[in-house]
């Protein structure tokens, strides 16, 4: 059994010697860029482990995103950006001035005033511009969830339909115009019109209080569900899956759905 290995030191110490002269060619090879990319999957990956409650599965997860954090840390110090030192001192810089209730002698005990007062020393002390509506909202949030949040604040200044048969018309004249798109066969185009239209669906279930991410994850799920027990068919029958059995596969396919509508209306 290895040494057991417990501290941020040394897992730096490894993606060092993975990216070193005589380490690994793929480590060697990854970019800021790159990372962007495996950021956003183990955030996910940690995100489905704690809706899971799996603290195994949680622990795993969490360092997976330490790797990622870990690699982009020593990518930058590799091009003389910064050190993790400069990353740990900013953050704890930041954390100590913005809790003046914690480390300073300002008393705050509700939590809605703590979250004004970190607000204030943002523009205040750090010199921030706080930015207002549509604007403020992040372009770091997956686009489906950034496009709920958007129109929830456009909403806000008024511009908003009165009713979901407003985004019902405009899903209506978004389709149509991506039907002409593909048509015409401009990819660009049709890109522009797909993304309109899943922005129109989107108000509609804001119109309609449905979160767009639950509502999205709840029919993966079921995708999934039903997949599997496609595949499971399949297997038990011994057909392969693949474009000439479709029609067996969409069979099995119904045969799922009716089973879970069934399981459905007996709880």
């Amino acid at each position: 059994m290895t040494e057991k290995k417990e501290t941020f030191n040394d897992l730096y110490e490894i993606i060092t010697r993975l990216r070193a002269p005589g380490g690994c060619p793929w480590d060697k090879k990854q970019t800021m860029e790159d990372m962007k990319r495996f950021l956003l999957e183990e955030s996910y990956e940690t995100v489905t482990a704690i809706q899971e409650e799996s603290y195994d599965d949680i622990k795993e997860e969490i360092g997976d995103v330490l790797l990622i954090l870990s690699m982009m840390m020593r990518i930058a110090e590799e091009r003389k950006a910064f050190k993790p030192g400069d990353v740990f001192n900013e953050i704890c810089q930041k954390l100590i001035r913005r809790h003046p209730h914690v480390f300073g002698e300002e008393a705050i005990d509700d939590p809605e005033k703590v979250k004004e007062k970190w607000e204030e020393i943002k523009t205040t002390v750090e010199g921030r511009k706080k930015k207002k509506g549509v604007h403020a909202v992040s372009a770091g949030y997956p686009p489906l969830e950034r496009s709920y949040k958007i129109q929830k604040r456009a909403a806000k200044d008024g511009f908003d339909w009165e009713d979901h048969n407003g985004p019902f018309k405009k899903v209506e004249e978004e389709l149509t115009e991506l039907k002409e798109a593909i048509y015409n066969g401009k990819q660009k185009d049709k890109e522009e019109e797909l993304g309109d239209l899943l922005f129109s669906v989107v108000n509609i279930a804001r119109k309609l209080k449905v979160d767009p991410m639950t509502a999205l994850h709840g029919t993966n799920e079921k995708f999934l569900s039903r997949y599997a027990e496609v595949e499971r068919l399949m297997e038990e029958n011994t057909v392969e899956m693949n474009q000439k059995n479709l029609d067996i596969m969409d069979s099995y396919w119904n045969q799922a759905k009716r089973r879970e509508q069934n399981r459905n209306s007996h709880t």
